[in-house]
């Protein structure tokens, strides 16, 4: 049983809503129509040639990523240009390509939520509330408050890192987090305003670590904070279509980022 690519957008949308993407974003539908087949679906943090390559061989009809494929203004398509190639080559198979950015992260049960949730944090609330539950980030409690020492330890093992990059410890316990998924630096005063003596992101620049006593930024990684949204979008659209052919990217990894 197929449905259309619409329908599949209808169920992300309705748990990640269009409407509430930050204005610099473009997430939603990429590439083709909301009136094309949909039978099989692929997901993806990223959508690369190499995934647009496994999709064709899975015969899926429509990849969804988080990450947007086309992010800003493209002057051309060139298959030169990786985002040139994946677009080339998702029209010529047919294969309609959404992206739901910034809409799953501002939602609750987004990324910022997985990541709370990882923590064990309790009473979580978002960080940048825009008043009607919606915002970038997440911040809660710690079911017991933990040294700077145990909270690296804890980071380490919820998120698998080898390593994360982090501040000065600061000292006492922590027992409020803050966290934001993707790029975050710019939320990291929304975070130490928020009560939070540990703030989790990534991307976060230099600078950013020369916080005030009391309040400790760790960067865990781009991908590694934002990862667990495939699984949360792949549950999402299993439940509601049982008869799909509803896969994750057997190259799940696509992290750009190299650690040696």
């Amino acid at each position: 049983m197929s449905a259309k690519v619409g329908d599949v957008i209808r169920v992300i949308e309705e748990f990640a809503p269009l409407s509430i993407q930050e204005k610099w974003d473009n997430s939603g539908l990429c590439v083709g129509s909301p009136d094309d087949e949909a039978g099989s679906v692929l997901l993806a943090l990223d959508c690369t040639p190499e995934l647009v390559d496994e999709a064709v061989e899975c015969g899926a009809d429509m990849i969804v990523t988080h990450h947007p494929l086309i992010f800003s203004g493209l002057k051309k398509i060139s298959p030169d240009d990786p985002v040139g190639e994946a677009v080339i080559k998702a029209v010529k198979a047919g294969i309609a390509v959404y992206a739901a950015h910034t809409s799953a992260d501002k939602v609750l049960a987004g990324v910022s939520g997985a990541m709370a949730a990882r923590l064990g944090l309790e009473d979580v609330v978002p960080l940048e509330d825009d008043g009607c539950g919606h915002g970038l980030g997440a911040v809660g409690n710690l079911p017991a408050p933990i040294t700077a020492e145990e909270a690296v330890a804890l980071v380490k093992d919820r998120f698998r890192l080898k390593a994360l990059r982090a501040s000065r410890p600061v000292e006492g316990q922590i027992s409020r987090v803050a966290v934001c998924g993707g790029s975050g630096g710019s939320l990291a005063g929304a975070a130490e305003a928020s009560g939070a003596q540990l703030y989790l992101s990534g991307d976060i620049s230099y600078h950013n670590f020369f916080t005030k006593k009391g309040f400790m930024i760790m960067d865990i990684g781009h991908y590694e904070s934002e990862i667990e949204i495939v699984d949360i979008l792949f549950s999402l659209i299993r439940k509601n279509f049982p008869t799909f052919a509803v896969r994750i990217t057997q190259n799940i990894y696509s992290n750009p980022i190299f650690y040696y």
